[in-house]
């Protein structure tokens, strides 16, 4: 089973991974296949006579989980949306009614109605790059190289020193993401920590 590797630790926002998925997939405005989601929050904190911030931001790089069994395909009612062999999900334009029903089960807004198309479309991980031995266009143009793609047990195994799997939301036997993370060792859930987190914007 094949996902992606995102090391929230050394991700420092810049959106390369976003912008080369753009262009690679020539997707119009409005379609976003990856996104990077800015965290901040924090206050100010009086010392003396004076204000000291104490602020943090820290980013999530993310775009299809490749679910184990993914929500998507089950509400399909066309069969569009699919599981390749790889473990990769999948729509098939030629299926696909652009009903947006996957779009509305989606927890994590992957599949996404190309207007200009008129059907649904998704990440897949770049399958043709990866048939030619290439990594997807995200991996390849992360300049901090926190992102990886490959089989998830082995990604896990590598990085398992800092490595954990993200819980599914909601519904675990629904929704279980082949992704693999290393949480920003500063980052803070909401209503812990020095400061509150701000609502993320996607910028």
């Amino acid at each position: 089973m094949e996902g992606f590797y995102f090391d929230q630790s050394a991700c420092n926002g810049c959106k390369a991974c976003a912008i080369a998925c753009k262009d690679k997939h020539d997707l119009p405005i409005g379609v976003q296949w990856r996104r990077v989601i800015e965290y901040t929050g924090g206050s100010w904190v009086q010392q003396g006579d004076t204000y000291e911030p104490k602020v943090f931001s820290y980013y999530t790089s993310i775009s299809c989980n490749h679910c184990e069994d993914p929500i998507c395909a089950e509400v399909c009612p066309t069969t569009a949306m699919t599981i390749r062999d790889d473990g990769t999900v999948y729509v098939d334009p030629k299926k696909c009614i652009g009903c947006k029903y996957c779009a509305m089960a989606c927890p994590y807004s992957a599949p996404q109605f190309n207007p200009e198309k008129g059907v649904m479309t998704k990440c897949d991980g770049c399958k043709d790059y990866r048939d030619a031995g290439q990594e997807p266009a995200c991996v390849a143009a992360c300049p901090s190289r926190a992102l990886e793609w490959g089989d998830v047990a082995e990604l896990a195994k590598k990085h398992n020193s800092d490595v954990r799997s993200v819980e599914p939301l909601p519904d675990p036997e629904i929704t279980r993401p082949n992704l693999v993370i290393t949480p920003h060792r500063d980052a803070q859930p909401p209503g812990q920590g020095t400061g509150e987190i701000a609502n993320p914007e996607e910028i």
